[in-house]
């Protein structure tokens, strides 16, 4: 089927379940984002009263497509992990080793699936720690519908378009939510940096699929790295930065040194 007959015929099923389209310019359906297996999934959603809306695309990353939805009066996010373009090699370095998942088919799709499942999972546990994430609401197959950090349909920005008023005290801050992350949550981001941190009121964190239990194989290595992304970021904006072996050791009460 080509494009233009996917487009229209999608957009006709979600006319028949009473589904708006907003912003039809920048909601474009692709062959790498809504095949069949998101469709299944998103009619689901629907039937289930999780959408009244979709809308155009909020920012589009290596695994996922996020695009700007409503429940009722109410914006969300709506994250579709992309099943035919997703890197299958990088998503299994953060799977396996992870007991959560470790009844986990190989198969590409099912990889996928239990991926969506585990951003979900990993919201869950750090909002219980106090860490501002997205509320996750839902997920199904390969989509997660999660709260909207925005203001109007205007998502937050990265941390490093913002021009932050007081660097060191942000800098503290989310020295601070890698510490609770670890010791209330059991869980390492993985993958934290300046282009997975959104800013407003506070730094939020996002993007936490790939987000590691403290007993994954390569959790302290995962550790490492999100202290030396967030220690670089910072002393480029002027910030009395700790020493990565320092935060690395208060985390984590090991006895670390410099090679």
């Amino acid at each position: 089927m080509k494009i233009e007959e996917r487009e229209e015929a999608f957009d006709q099923r979600l006319a028949e379940m009473g589904i708006r389209i907003k912003d039809a310019d920048n909601f474009k359906v692709s062959e790498n984002v809504f095949d069949e297996v998101t469709l299944l999934a998103l009619y689901k959603l629907v039937h289930k009263k999780w959408l009244t809306a979709i809308g155009g695309s909020i920012s589009t990353g290596k695994e996922a497509n996020v695009f700007l939805g409503e429940r009722g009066e109410v914006n969300v996010a709506i994250k579709i992990y992309r099943v035919q373009s997703a890197n299958f090699t990088t998503m299994s370095s953060y799977i396996t080793g992870d007991r959560r998942f470790s009844h986990v088919k190989k198969s590409k799709k099912e990889l996928i699936f239990a991926w969506t499942k585990k951003e979900f999972s990993n919201l869950v546990r750090a909002r219980e720690a106090g860490i501002p994430v997205p509320e996750p609401f839902v997920w199904d197959r390969n989509i997660l519908i999660m709260s909207f950090l925005g203001e109007g349909e205007t998502p937050y920005p990265q941390i490093r378009s913002v021009d932050i008023e007081d660097p060191q005290r942000v800098y503290e801050c989310i020295i601070d939510m890698i510490k609770t992350l670890y010791a209330k949550a059991e869980l390492v981001h993985g993958d934290l940096s300046e282009f997975n941190i959104l800013y407003h009121d506070q730094p939020y964190l996002i993007d936490m699929g790939q987000s590691v239990t403290r007993d994954h194989p390569r959790a302290l290595q995962f550790l490492m790295r999100d202290i030396r992304n967030v220690n670089r970021f910072f002393k480029k904006r002027g910030c009395a930065i700790t020493s990565e072996y320092d935060v690395f050791n208060s985390i984590t009460g090991l006895e670390v040194t410099k090679p």
